[in-house]
């Protein structure tokens, strides 16, 4: 059974996230009591020929009453021998905001004393043991309704097969760190493109840009450090039981270098037999 627990906070996306996971055939129940996790799997798991194989389950602050019965309740599910994955959603806090104002919906730890912005940074302590247990983080801060669709499929589908999957995402620092990245690295130091006039219009996907990079042994250096730091770690990760690991590289404007990396990075870990998937975030799109 693939059994996923989609949490995060408020205006982050979460129930974008369940009807992606609900279009591509999990059963999907919202704001389930945390306390009642470990009945409700078990009875999954009894029902006859298997009819329900994939479920998602959303929890989050509006469950903060049965949210002391969390850590239980996953020990319980272990104990059941029923395999869970994390889905933690996540966006800068000035998004959340801007995005509450606009739908004009009520945050459900806002009262008449609490400002909204306390609430989020409530709501986000509450949550924190999740997004640290988390097997997939998402900032959506920078990410659209499709883009995080895709995010959640893709996801969804990587379950289905036995080994780790690597995001390779490129951004640009001036826009912001990614907060769902599990490493980053910052490639700023390296010779810039947007600077050699005829290259700015083009973007480390474009072969004029890549064939200045390469002819640079720092950018090279660069490629193998990264290269080798992932090669010797990976299977530490995997023997943790991680699935899902993202890697953020970023350059100013995450245009050319960041994106060059990123492309050279997951073609090799392609060619090596390890699942890639690949997020320019400041080109607009996964790929």
């Amino acid at each position: 059974m693939s059994f996923f627990i989609v949490s995060g906070l408020s205006g982050s996306g979460k129930t974008i996230a369940l009807q992606a996971l609900e279009d591509t055939g999990f059963y999907c129940i919202d704001n389930l009591p945390a306390a009642l996790l470990p009945h409700f799997a078990g009875l999954l798991a009894e029902m006859r020929n298997n009819a329900v194989m994939h479920v998602a389950i959303g929890l989050d602050v509006r469950n903060r009453a049965f949210l002391a019965d969390l850590p239980q309740s996953l020990t319980e599910l272990h104990a059941r021998g029923i395999h869970y994955r994390i889905i933690f959603l996540e966006a800068d806090h000035s998004i959340l905001v801007k995005r509450f104002k606009e739908t004009r919906r009520k945050h459900p730890m806002l009262d008449h004393q609490t400002p909204l912005v306390d609430a989020i940074r409530m709501e986000q302590e509450l949550l924190e043991p999740l997004s640290f247990s988390a097997a997939l983080r998402i900032d959506t801060t920078r990410t659209t309704s499709h883009e995080l669709r895709m995010q959640v499929r893709n996801f969804a589908r990587g379950e289905e097969t036995a080994g780790m999957t690597l995001l390779f995402e490129s951004f640009g620092y001036k826009h912001g760190t990614p907060l769902d990245a599990d490493y980053v690295f910052d490639v700023r130091c390296l010779p810039n493109p947007y600077w050699q006039t005829e290259l700015r219009r083009f973007t480390g996907l474009d072969k004029p840009v890549v064939e200045f990079l390469e002819k640079n042994v720092e950018v090279a250096a660069m490629y193998d450090e990264i290269r080798g730091f992932l090669e010797k770690w990976l299977p530490r990760f995997e023997r943790e039981d991680r699935t899902y690991l993202t890697i953020a590289i970023g350059c100013t404007g995450g245009q050319h270098r960041s994106v060059y990396l990123v492309q050279r990075l997951a073609d090799y870990f392609s060619d090596h037999g390890v699942k890639t998937q690949i997020r320019h975030r400041e080109l607009g799109g996964n790929i």
